[in-house]
């Protein structure tokens, strides 16, 4: 029997996942798993790599003592962050994408390629915190001149394990700087910039093998989380999905990217998909909740939140999106201003950041339908959120969906599905 490793970071936490086929299905088993987190330094939000390269080794470890010979891993993120290098020296430090650092940067991103030219080109949503502005931050810093090559997050963590430099298709279209309509790297747009065009080859499609850990092969699976995601969603046809985590993805799959008016009015991107275009919309996600349990009851079992916001009368909705909750020094601070302080108890804090968070659905579900001129009858919730059955029903109140939760790990179940299908 063949078994895979499936190496599946957030930005909260990380999981090593080992897969075989059984019975007609991949069976499953969590080896080891590991905080993670955003750090403070010098006044800004950067990741500890050195930290997170330990884990992935640990965890392998641990996978190799439990299951004997592995055949392949692949290491899966979130989307938008690099690790700027020089040779083989990391030029650190490695910012977080909750950093705000790119306010001016955007300015003068805008100046030289208004945004409805960069949304016609490459179908990217606005993000503040999005690879195109960071990297501009960066050039304005001098930080790009001794670089010689950029590494977003999961295939840096791959280079550390085999020694290549390889670049994923899915993880680049979160740079906003991939073409929609080619699929490679804008190199026009680059140059508009003033971008060091060495930072941009070739990409690689999901499933290449690019190396050896160990007398472990090294994958690339579809390196950006939520396109693992979708991979693993067991979906009947087609459908919109929700990837609930820290962030909620709302989306479907189309056969190509669409850059129209309507669809950057709506600010929704277009994301590569293994084989198709992921047509979705970044919404807070479980990032509220987490922040107002961390200030209001942090040792509250995230069940018995659900109930107070269930026992609450609160019926406020705020704008889930809105950018004041980002990254906020205090999400209560932010929810009180927000809501002109009528919010008194912590289940009114929950319902209203749940009810939020199911009234964006509705939108962007209207929008989404509007945009592809098609109709669903369902709704797809898969990640750590599809474990909340209060969300759930608001959700599906709220859109008029039927809402199929799937409390899967469908991110490492797409991470080790692809691999199973790679050429070994």
């Amino acid at each position: 029997m063949k078994y895979y490793l499936a190496i599946d970071i957030g930005a909260s936490s990380g999981r090593h996942i080992v897969g075989w086929r059984e019975d007609g299905g991949i069976m499953t088993e969590e080896v080891y798993r590991y905080p993670n987190g955003a750090k403070a330094e010098n006044g800004g939000l950067v990741w500890d790599i050195g930290a997170l390269i330990k884990e992935i080794k640990a965890g392998i470890a641990e996978a190799k003592s439990r299951f004997g010979e592995i055949a392949s891993l692949s290491v899966d993120t979130w989307g938008v962050d690099y690790v700027l290098m020089a040779g083989e020296r990391e030029i650190l430090p490695c910012h977080a994408y909750r950093d705000p650092r790119t306010e001016k940067a955007i300015k003068e991103v805008h100046k030289l390629v208004p945004f409805s030219e960069l949304y016609r080109r490459t179908g990217c949503q606005f993000q503040p915190f999005t690879t195109i502005y960071q990297l501009f931050d960066d050039k304005m810093k001098g930080r790009l001149e001794s670089a010689d090559s950029m590494l977003m997050m999961p295939e840096y963590l791959m280079y550390k394990l085999c020694g290549n430099k390889a670049r994923e298709y899915t993880e680049a279209t979160t740079t906003g700087l991939i073409n929609a309509k080619t699929g490679e790297f804008d190199l026009e747009l680059i140059r508009r910039l003033g971008l060091p065009e060495r930072l941009f080859p070739t990409v690689e499609k999901p499933g290449t093998v690019i190396g050896e850990y160990d007398g472990i092969k090294v994958v690339l699976c579809a390196t950006h989380d939520t396109a693992s995601a979708v991979e693993g969603i067991p979906m009947e046809g087609n459908a919109p999905y929700i990837s609930s985590g820290t962030w909620s993805l709302l989306g479907v799959k189309t056969p190509a990217p669409i850059t129209d008016e309507a669809s950057e009015r709506a600010n929704y991107s277009n994301e590569g998909g293994v084989g198709y275009n992921r047509y979705q919309k970044n919404i807070m996600g479980m990032w509220l909740i987490n922040e107002l349990r961390r200030e209001l009851c942090p040792e509250t079992p995230f069940g018995e939140i659900e109930k107070l916001a269930e026992k609450s009368g609160c019926g406020i909705i705020l704008d889930a999106n809105a950018p004041e909750f980002l990254s906020p020094k205090s999400m209560k601070a932010e929810f009180d201003k927000a809501s002109g302080g009528r919010l008194k108890t912590p289940g009114d804090y929950f319902r209203c950041a749940y009810l939020s968070l199911a009234e964006s659905y509705r939108v962007a579900l209207g929008e989404l339908e509007a945009n592809t001129e098609a109709r669903y009858d369902r709704l797809y919730i898969v990640g750590g959120g599809a474990k909340n059955g209060f969300l759930n029903s608001l959700t599906e109140k709220y859109t008029g969906k039927k809402v199929v939760a799937l409390p899967i790990e469908a991110t490492a179940l797409g991470n080790l599905k692809i691999q199973m299908e790679a050429e070994l």
